[in-house]
């Protein structure tokens, strides 16, 4: 009888931006109206990979307002993105820690205001 552990994982890792919008504690910089995060994510298809990684931010005092799906990392390649070694070695860490990663934040700032 086959055992959970003789079956190849089903999980992938997708590759996701996060826009989060200002939240009392949310550690963005002062000044900051928002930010992107670019997001690793393990799911067995991307629709699970954003919800959990909602799940995550809004545990983490975020405001998670949109998400866009860039897709697995054979999708990425097939789409002809460039796809360094760090970048490659994160996706991996999310798919042996089934985790979500935060590769990068961007934060956003409102052109309108008074410089300091």
């Amino acid at each position: 009888m086959a055992t959970r552990t003789d079956t190849p994982s089903r999980q992938q890792v997708f590759t996701l931006v996060v826009q989060i919008g200002r939240k009392a504690g949310d550690g963005l910089p002062d000044g900051a109206t928002g930010a992107a995060l670019m997001v690793y994510a393990s799911g067995i298809d991307e629709a699970e990979a954003v919800r959990e990684t909602v799940a995550i931010l809004k545990h983490a005092d975020t405001a998670p307002l949109d998400v866009t799906g860039y897709g697995t990392l054979e999708e990425r390649e097939d789409q002809g993105h460039e796809i360094d070694d760090e970048e490659r070695a994160l996706m991996q860490r999310a798919l042996d820690e089934n985790a979500v990663i935060v590769a990068q934040m961007t934060p956003y700032y409102d052109k309108d205001a008074p410089e300091a």
